[in-house]
């Protein structure tokens, strides 16, 4: 089936009245926690997975997938309006936009923002329409040795592009592994690490690693950060650029969306490396330089632009590969096991409409993002009036709620807890949990290929070096993390990072 086939397939799956209904559901709670400072997606998505046992595969993640990216349009309102951005990757757009906000140009700068944004998603979702399928016909070639490297070399990555310090971040690798192993061990019937707890029997439930170390962490760390939100816009207009405007933003848009569209495949990328990248970049090329820090509307533009990008082209390895980029794309992986689909390239083979119907459902929800963002301003300003500690009861509730319907088990709520005391303890020491849950993902099916590889060669470890596709992944990750120790390297590395 050629392309034009397999979309409309992707399209009369995402158009039944249900999946739009799930996609509409989806970028409006993505919206809403991107509006919300404290709240990203990593945590909603976290909290929301119980909520999706119910729903059939298809509907689930394409309501998953638009609170991911609907999240990236919700941050930049209160980035621009309020001078503190409600996701992380909207960190840059404040830089600039808050100042053509005090200047009187906040519609020029929000209706900028989601113009970038809808190209971005519309051009990223074609990438991956176009791009998927080649990659996961080369994935179906791939071996047990090749997807052991290919995950190592996806764990080499997150470590390379995590910030702070690169010993951290392996720490924090090597601890997601260790609690990935924690159950019983499928070959022997043994248990392994569970020190005699019955409940440890069959593994650490990931839904409770991601909603203590994203969820409870980032509530008790925004409760110690809570600030004063003083809103400075009560009314916006002029929400259309003018021609002026659009000779300057037309440029930082292409350059924005192609940049994120390609960071955003990298494992450890995403959009919020997107954004940073895409302003920096921005920053060096654009005949306005001076301008920006001071109100560019090229720096809203670009950065814009590549988070959206960033966020759907992020889908790609996902999708075709079963390794995800980000600790999103980890709980995506994750929710497509609990519906009982295996990740990877046999998805597309197997469970084509769920395929197609998620990248289709994409430009449904960057349609549906740019109706309900710029009209609905007023809705999105009044919710970021609400104090945070009337938020974060029932936040805490959803989430006990939500794990305790896991198995029924109050030690599942327990244990949440603590993992919410180590993502606060995380947050103070600078250690970024990202890679210690990728790590978690990834583990258990890294040492199902591994037991696989050495099996088939009889135990001979050099069959990761004899294969050549495997041999050359295993080279990059090994050039990657020799390279970054460099001293000088490693020193412009924290240098950007600051930046």
């Amino acid at each position: 089936m050629d392309i034009f086939g397999n979309l409309a397939l992707g399209f009369s799956t995402a158009l039944s009245l249900s999946n739009l209904l799930y996609c509409l559901i989806g970028v409006f709670l993505g919206t809403a926690i991107g509006v919300l400072p404290g709240l990203g997606p990593v945590a909603t998505i976290a909290m929301l997975l119980p909520a999706t046992f119910s729903l059939p595969p298809i509907s689930s993640l394409i309501m998953l997938s638009g609170i991911y990216y609907g999240a990236q349009y919700g941050g930049s309102t209160t980035a621009i309006l309020v001078n503190l951005p409600g996701e992380s990757s909207s960190v840059v757009t404040a830089l600039d936009g808050y100042q053509l906000a005090r200047q009187g140009h906040a519609g020029k700068a929000l209706a900028t923002a989601a113009i970038g944004s809808f190209f971005a998603g519309t051009v990223s979702t074609f990438l991956l329409a176009l791009f998927a399928p080649p990659l996961a016909e080369v994935a179906l070639k791939f071996g047990p040795a090749e997807y052991f490297s290919l995950m190592v070399l996806g764990l080499v990555a997150s470590v390379v592009l995590a910030h702070g310090s690169l010993l951290r971040a392996l720490g924090m690798i090597l601890l997601g592994l260790l609690l990935g192993l924690v159950g019983t061990d499928v070959n022997s019937g043994a248990q392994r690490y569970s020190f005699g707890v019955p409940e440890l029997a069959d593994g650490i439930n990931f839904v409770v690693v991601a909603m203590g170390m994203f969820g409870l962490g980032e509530i008790i760390n925004n409760l110690e950060q809570e600030e004063t939100r003083s809103i400075m816009i009560k009314k916006v207009s002029g929400l259309m650029p003018d021609r002026e405007d659009w000779k300057r933003i037309i440029w930082p848009i292409l350059r924005g969306t192609g940049l994120g569209s390609v960071l955003g495949i990298l494992p450890g990328g995403g959009a919020m490396l997107a954004s940073f990248a895409a302003y920096s970049l921005e920053k060096k090329v654009s005949p306005n330089a001076a301008q920006f820090g001071k109100g560019a509307i090229e720096g809203v533009a670009a950065p814009e632009s590549a988070n959206n990008a960033g966020a759907q082209t992020s889908f790609i390895p996902m999708l075709t590969l079963g390794v995800p980029s980000n600790p999103v794309m980890a709980l995506m992986i994750g929710a497509l096991v609990i519906q009982g689909i295996q990740p990877g390239p046999s998805v597309m083979t197997e469970q084509p409409a769920l395929f197609w119907g998620v990248i289709a459902s994409m430009w449904i929800g960057n349609l549906f993002l740019v109706i309900l963002n710029l009209p609905l301003i007023g809705i999105w300003v009044r919710m970021i009036m609400v104090p945070y500690h009337f938020l974060f009861p029932g936040i805490l509730v959803f989430c006990a709620i939500g794990v305790f319907s896991l198995s029924n088990a109050t030690f599942d709520v327990y244990l949440m807890a603590l993992f919410g005391l180590f993502g606060y303890i995380c947050a103070k020491l600078d250690c970024e949990p990202a890679p210690m849950l990728l790590a978690f993902i990834i583990g258990p099916m890294m040492e199902e290929y591994l037991r696989r590889a050495l099996l088939l060669s009889r135990s001979d470890p050099m069959v990761f070096l004899q294969r050549p596709i495997s041999a050359s992944m295993l080279a990059l990750a090994a050039g990657a993390l020799l390279v970054v120790l460099l001293p000088s390297l490693r020193k412009k590395r924290e240098e950007a990072f600051e930046e």
